[in-house]
């Protein structure tokens, strides 16, 4: 099976690309599942109810956040009602909505997609997410009960996203990182035969400071900013990486990573 992870969506001009091709995407390359990290998609910070439900319509099955999850008022509703749109996993139960999602595939695959939050240097406290896996792997066994396990670690270092890339190495078929906005080139498949990516980068636009408009860098060359800082409108890359899963072990057979318009733009 094939697999699409699509990176941080920023605002406009990120919906945008990703709207534009999602469609494509799922038919050219025979796209089995897709999962888009949203977390920064409403003007850069969280989501709408009617943009989540623009992705779902549009092509998604599965949506992810992180850090700017709540930033939006509809998020506490969208999590309460609706499965497809996760919350880190890793965070209380006391939380609405949960960041662990099931599904079959139209071949009668069974998929988990798993959403987690790093520890290190985030605004939102979760659990240990190397503890909650492995409480979560008692439940689904790759290759027995489940067909793939895919991971969104939604993490600030790259040493805490490769280390549980390393730590959950053949227990499940991929662990991807997102929040950092900048593709990184490290895609590969581990000693054990999981798909791993450190970052795979967002959706928008490159021209700017990781999304946002380039007067961000006021902040740091006066160590503060009194402007408001928006996503950056001009043309955006589709930033994701597509891991195709052995169908009887859950591991993965290979993982490449894509670039579509912008200026990282790449020929795919």
């Amino acid at each position: 099976m094939k697999i699409l992870v699509c990176g941080d969506i920023v605002g406009r001009s990120g919906r945008e690309v990703v709207f534009n091709h999602i469609s494509g995407l799922r038919k050219n390359m025979l796209l089995d599942l897709i999962v888009l990290n949203v977390d920064n998609a409403a003007h850069g910070f969280g989501i709408t109810r009617d943009m989540a439900y623009q992705f779902l319509d549009g092509g998604a099955d599965v949506l992810t956040g992180g850090n700017h999850l709540f930033d939006q008022k509809d998020a506490i509703g969208l999590l309460a009602g609706e499965k497809r749109f996760l919350r880190p996993a890793n965070m209380p139960s006391i939380v609405p909505g949960s960041g662990v999602f099931e599904t079959i595939t139209s071949k009668g695959l069974k998929i988990v997609v798993v959403h987690l939050i790093g520890q290190v240097n985030m605004p939102i406290i979760g659990e240990n997410p190397f503890f909650f896996m492995d409480k979560l792997l008692v439940k689904y066994q790759l290759g027995k009960n489940i067909q793939a396990i895919v991971v969104d670690f939604h993490a600030e270092v790259t040493s805490e996203k490769n280390a549980l890339g390393h730590y959950l190495d053949g227990r499940v078929s991929a662990v991807v990182g997102t929040h950092t906005h900048i593709p990184t080139a490290d895609e590969r498949i581990l000693a054990h035969g999981t798909a791993f990516q450190t970052d795979v980068g967002m959706c928008g636009d490159y021209d700017s400071v990781i999304g946002m408009q380039k007067n961000i860098a006021e902040k740091f060359i006066k160590g503060y900013s009194n402007n408001k800082t928006s996503p950056s409108p001009g043309e955006a890359t589709l930033c994701g990486t597509i891991i195709d899963i052995n169908d009887k072990t859950g591991l993965a057979d290979a993982i490449n990573s894509i670039r579509i318009d912008g200026v990282l733009h790449q020929s795919t």
